[in-house]
């Protein structure tokens, strides 16, 4: 029980800071997130609202990235591993991967923003706060050949990679929107 006070009160505190940093203009550009080991930097400004761990409901005959469907706050919201998506994590297109109801009981959702016009959300394993260009020591643009919703890769100055992902260009990717197998 504590766990999860401990989680609500991480989500209010992100909350009011991603509706501060709106406020604020833009000296915070990003939401942190790390899902299997890789960080990940997602536009506020293309995001939507975090919400804890919700039970899924399979979809048969759907890509191994596509965990499911899951209800949050009424609305049906299709849920996608980012790193299966990615292609990033082989290992994890095992079966175990499509169990996500036991394995992801301390991951969060991030939605989209509604103005993206894609009921999705992201399966992020830990919220790591907001971030900005103060942040980092370094910017590289996205890899030759990397994907075209890959946005910049910054570096901070412990040395760790964040590799930033343009949710506009994800919800219009052709790949993304077809979950059939």
């Amino acid at each position: 029980m504590a766990d999860r006070q401990a989680l609500s009160e991480l989500q209010a505190r992100l909350a009011s800071r991603l509706q501060a940093a709106r406020d604020e203009g833009p000296s915070v550009a990003w939401l942190a997130a790390e899902s299997a080991g890789v960080r990940y930097l997602f536009p506020l400004a293309q995001a939507g609202e975090i919400f804890p761990w919700a039970p899924l409901q399979p979809v048969p005959y759907t890509a191994p990235w596509f965990l499911g469907v899951a209800s949050l706050r009424g609305n049906l919201a299709g849920v996608v591993d980012p790193v299966l998506f990615a292609g990033v994590d082989d290992d994890a297109a095992s079966p175990a991967a499509r169990r996500p109801q036991a394995q992801a009981a301390e991951s969060s959702l991030l939605t989209l923003n509604t103005a993206l016009g894609v009921p999705c959300a992201l399966k992020v394993d830990r919220l790591l706060g907001l971030r900005g260009g103060d942040d980092f020591t370094s910017t590289a643009p996205r890899a030759d050949g990397a994907p075209a919703w890959y946005g910049g890769i910054y570096t901070d100055g412990r040395q760790q990679r964040w590799q930033e992902i343009d949710l506009q260009a994800l919800a219009a990717d052709p790949r993304f929107l077809h979950i059939a197998a």
